[in-house]
C-alpha cells in the first residue's frame, strides 16, 4: 500500500514522555483542573462496583480489585503515553486470572502479573507498540465475544445463588457443575439480580448519564440491610458473608518471594497477561484518539502499562489495563488531561477509606449482574454479525478464535488465530497477484499510473483533498488511514480517497475505512470513495459502509468524484452564506 505521507524526524526518547508533562508543558489552569477532577470523579462511581465485581469474578477478595484500580489506574495515566486514558483492572482478564488462581494460588498469580509487567516494559523499550495495532479484527472479535461467554458463565453461580464449593476453571467442567446443583438455587439471589439488571437497563435506556452500577449495587444493598430479617433476603449471600469485611487501607508494600523454579511454568499465563494487557490499552488508546482527535505514544503507553503490572503485584494487587468503556466515560465526563485519571484513582481510595464497613452489605447476586451487562458489552453483537456477512475467511478466523476461547484457552485461541489469518491472508494474495503486459493497454491513466500526474493538484477544487491507495488494504496496514487527516492543519471539506490500485480489502481494512469516515465525520469533512473494485466494493456493502452519512457516494472514476465533490463544495458554501 502506497499512501503519500509527511515524515517527522523526532527524537526516540520522546515516545517515552508521559503526556501528563506534555500537557503541562503547554498550560494547565483552575478551569481545566476543575474538569478533570469532575470526570474523575464520574469515573470512579463508575469504576467502584465494577472493580469489586470484576475481583470476584476473578476468584479473588473484592479489595483486590480495589487496590488494582487504585495503584495501577494511579500510575497508568500518571506515566502514560495518552491523554485521557483510565486503566484499572478489567473483564479481559478475568478467564487467565481464574485459571492461574486455580492452578498456581493467589501468590502464582503476584508472580504472573509481576512477569507481565516486565514483559510490557521491554515490549516498549523494543518498540513493539506498533507491532500490537496488527492484530486482525477478527481474531481480537472472536477472543473478545469468547471471553464475554467466559464471564457470563462465570456468573451462573452468582446469578442463581448456587452452593457450588469449589467452581472449576474450564467452560464445560463449570456447566457440569452448574447442571449438577440446580436443585440449589437461591430465590433470593435470583430475585435480586433480575431487579439489579432491570435497575441497571432501566438506566441506561432512561437517565443514560447516571452511574446505573452504582445505583443498581447500592439499591440491591438497601434492599439486602432493609429487608435482613425477611428469610429470602437473609439467604442471599454478601460481601461481607462470604469474604468478610473489607480493609479500610491499602496493602502494605510488599516484595513477593519469587519461587523462579516454576517461572518457565507460569511464562505462558504471563504472556498472555501481557498480550491482554498490551492489546486491550492500545485498543483503548486508539478509541481514545478517535474521541477527542488526539494521538497516543503507543511504546511509552506500553512502558506505564509494565509499571504499573509491576506495582500492582508488589501491593497484592490484579493485572490491569486501559479499560475502554471508563476511558469513553471520562471522555465524555469532560476530562482534559491525565489529571482525570489520577484523580478517579485517589477517589476510589477515598470511597473505600470512609465506606469500607458499608460494602459488606453488597450482594453477590448484585455485583453478578453488572458483570452480565459487561459481557453483553464486550460481546460486539454487530461486529460480530459484520465479520459473518464477510469474507469466508474471515468468517473461519472469527468463529475459530471464538470457539477455541471458550472452549480452551485463550493462549491458544490467539496462536491459532493469528496464524490462521496469516496463512489465509497469503492464499488471498496469491489469488489476487497476476502479471500481465501493460503495452496491451491501460485502465485510466490517472489511476494506474504509478506517479501523480501533473494536473492533479490544479484540478482540485479549493477545500478539497485527495489521496490515492496503492495495493491491498488488509490487517497489517489499514492503521496508516489514521496518519492521513494529521497532514492537515485545517481539515478538508471534502476527501477524495482513490481506491483503484486496491485490488482486495478484508475485515480490518474495512474496519479502519470505517473508522477512518468516523474521524472525517467529526471534522466535518466529507468523504468520497473514488474507483472501488468489485471485491472492495461488495465487501464494503456488506459491511454498512455504503450507510455511513458522511459518504458521499463511490465514484467510478477520479472525474466523477471530482465534479461530486465540486457540488458538495458549493452547497457547503451557499448553506454557510
Amino acid at each position: 500500500m502506497a499512501i503519500a505521507r509527511r515524515t517527522t524526524a523526532q527524537a526516540p526518547w520522546l515516545q517515552y514522555v508521559p503526556k501528563l508533562f506534555t500537557v503541562l508543558r503547554d498550560g494547565y489552569g483552575l478551569r481545566d483542573l476543575r474538569q478533570d477532577l469532575i470526570a474523575g470523579l464520574t469515573v470512579a462511581v463508575v469504576a467502584l462496583p465494577l472493580a469489586m465485581a470484576l475481583a470476584i469474578a476473578s476468584g479473588a477478595a473484592p479489595e483486590k480489585g480495589l487496590h488494582t484500580a487504585i495503584v495501577a489506574g494511579f500510575l497508568i495515566s500518571f506515566l502514560g503515553g495518552s491523554r485521557v486514558q483510565v486503566g484499572g483492572p478489567t473483564a479481559a482478564f478475568i478467564p487467565v486470572v481464574f485459571v492461574v488462581i486455580e492452578r498456581f494460588g493467589y501468590g502464582g498469580m503476584i508472580l504472573c502479573t509481576l512477569l507481565s509487567g516486565l514483559i510490557l516494559i521491554a515490549a516498549g523499550l523494543l518498540r513493539l507498540g506498533v507491532l500490537m495495532r496488527y492484530m486482525p479484527q477478527p481474531v481480537i472479535t472472536g477472543f473478545t465475544a469468547g471471553i464475554a461467554v467466559s464471564i457470563f458463565t462465570s456468573q451462573v453461580k452468582d446469578l442463581f445463588g448456587l452452593s457450588i464449593e469449589k467452581l472449576p476453571g474450564a467452560f464445560v467442567p463449570k456447566w457440569q457443575a452448574y447442571a449438577a446443583h440446580m436443585d440449589s438455587i437461591n430465590p433470593a439471589s435470583v430475585a435480586m439480580a433480575l431487579g439489579c439488571l432491570a435497575v441497571i437497563i432501566g438506566v441506561r435506556r432512561w437517565r443514560p448519564l447516571w452511574p446505573g452500577f452504582l445505583i443498581a449495587v447500592v439499591l440491591g444493598s438497601l434492599a439486602s440491610v432493609l429487608l435482613a430479617d425477611a428469610s429470602f433476603a437473609h439467604s442471599a449471600p454478601t460481601i461481607g458473608s462470604v469474604f468478610g469485611a473489607i480493609p479500610a487501607a491499602l496493602p502494605d508494600f510488599e516484595f513477593p518471594h519469587i519461587p523462579f523454579e516454576r517461572t518457565g511454568e507460569m511464562l505462558p499465563a504471563a504472556l498472555t497477561m501481557a498480550f491482554l494487557g498490551g492489546v486491550e490499552s492500545l485498543l483503548s488508546a486508539v478509541v481514545a484518539d478517535g474521541m477527542t482527535g488526539g494521538r497516543h505514544r503507543s511504546n511509552g503507553e506500553l512502558v506505564a502499562q509494565g509499571v504499573a503490572n509491576c506495582a500492582s503485584a508488589l501491593f497484592g494487587g490484579l493485572p490491569a489495563t486501559g479499560a475502554i468503556a471508563r476511558t469513553a466515560t471520562n471522555i465524555r465526563a469532560g476530562a482534559r488531561s491525565p489529571v482525570a485519571g489520577m484523580a478517579h484513582a485517589l477517589f476510589l481510595l477515598l470511597f473505600m477509606l470512609v465506606a469500607a464497613p458499608l460494602m459488606a452489605y453488597v450482594p453477590l447476586a448484585a455485583l453478578a449482574a453488572v458483570l452480565v451487562v459487561v459481557a453483553w458489552n464486550m460481546s460486539e453483537i454487530e461486529q460480530f454479525k459484520h465479520l459473518l456477512r464477510g469474507h469466508w475467511g474471515d468468517r473461519l478466523v472469527l468463529l475459530v478464535t471464538f470457539g477455541l476461547t471458550v472452549a480452551f484457552d485463550l493462549t491458544v485461541a490467539i496462536e491459532v488465530g493469528v496464524v490462521l489469518a496469516a496463512f489465509l491472508f497469503m492464499h488471498r494474495m496469491s489469488e489476487v497477484v497476476s502479471v500481465s503486459n501493460v503495452s496491451e493497454g491501460q485502465d485510466e491513466l490517472s489511476d494506474t499510473d504509478d506517479g501523480e500526474e501533473p494536473d492533479q493538484r490544479d484540478r482540485l477544487p479549493p477545500g478539497v483533498a485527495a489521496f490515492r491507495i496503492s495495493g491491498p488494504l488488509f490487517f497489517a496496514v489499514a492503521n496508516r488511514l489514521d496518519e492521513v487527516l494529521d497532514q492537515f492543519p485545517v481539515p478538508p471539506k471534502v476527501f477524495i480517497l482513490r481506491l483503484r490500485l486496491v485490488p482486495m480489502i478484508d475485515a480490518s481494512g474495512a474496519y479502519a475505512l470505517r473508522q477512518f469516515l468516523s474521524r472525517c465525520a467529526r471534522h466535518g469533512t466529507q468523504v468520497i470513495l473514488s474507483g472501488v473494485q468489485p471485491q472492495p466494493h461488495a465487501l464494503l456493502i456488506s459491511q454498512g459502509l455504503g450507510d455511513e452519512p458522511n459518504l458521499l457516494g463511490m465514484a467510478d472514476g477520479f472525474d466523477t468524484a471530482l465534479e461530486w465533490a465540486a457540488q458538495a463544495v458549493a452547497a457547503g458554501d451557499k448553506a454557510r452564506a
